[in-house]
């Protein structure tokens, strides 16, 4: 299973090797203040070592209609994969239960 190291590359936890962070998907997680499903999807993203773009909309209207007009959706968090809406907290742990989640993030 691949890790993001602290380098900024990705690492494989038992050989050591090592892969350029660009194999690994861009994730962007859309959040707000006081949100705990936005706190348990980057938990569980920091869990795997998944570097990713953190937006707070809480106090940016602009932000939050983007957000909405590239997901669709008007709640927090919105999870990105390489520009692809996936969904929210709830989508992104069935995903992870269901062994896709590491090959949409470049780490299988």
């Amino acid at each position: 299973m691949w890790r993001a190291a602290r380098s900024g590359r990705a690492a494989c936890g038992r050989a050591g090797l090592r892969l350029p962070s660009s194999f690994m998907a861009q994730v962007t997680v859309y959040t707000a203040l006081v949100c705990p499903f936005c706190v348990r999807a980057k938990r569980l993203l920091d869990h795997k070592g998944v570097p990713y773009e953190e937006v707070d909309v809480s106090s940016d209207a602009a932000l939050r209609d983007k957000m909405v007009e590239d997901s669709g959706r008007r709640t927090v968090p919105q999870i990105f994969i390489d520009g692809s809406p996936i969904g929210g907290y709830q989508e992104l742990q069935i995903l992870e239960n269901n062994g896709d989640l590491d090959s949409l993030l470049g780490l299988a």
